[in-house]
């Protein structure tokens, strides 16, 4: 089983820290790979379209964050960055596969290509 999820909170969706999982915001499962790369690409475009800045991952792993989107941590006496991450898990646990460049390239042709006016 294969889940693509989304969490917030201060720390890039590849760390893992003890109880990541209180992080989790969205959540879906999938049986199969590439259904949940499909779903991946699909929210990954549309978190690309709303932050400013991403940071990837080789395996299915994104951070996306803006400027300015802090918390305060009184321990810590300074503002932490939010991070929005976007993963492709399996069994809760990252894939093992790497995604080739071309994955993201494509994404971002595929949007692109569908802002090319088709008038004649």
């Amino acid at each position: 089983m294969y889940q693509v999820l989304t969490l917030y909170g201060e720390n890039e969706p590849w760390w893992f820290f003890e109880g990541w999982q209180d992080e989790i915001r969205g959540l879906k499962q999938f049986d199969t790979l590439e259904e949940a790369k499909e779903e991946y690409a699909k929210q990954w475009l549309e978190l690309r379209e709303k932050y400013e800045h991403v940071h990837v991952k080789p395996n299915f792993l994104t951070a996306f964050w803006n400027d300015g989107e802090e918390y305060w941590c009184e321990e810590c006496v300074e503002g932490l960055q939010l991070y929005l991450g976007l993963a492709l898990l399996q069994e809760y646990h990252p894939v093992t596969i790497e995604v080739d460049r071309t994955f993201y390239q494509n994404i971002l042709n595929d949007k692109e290509k569908a802002k090319i006016c088709q008038r004649k």
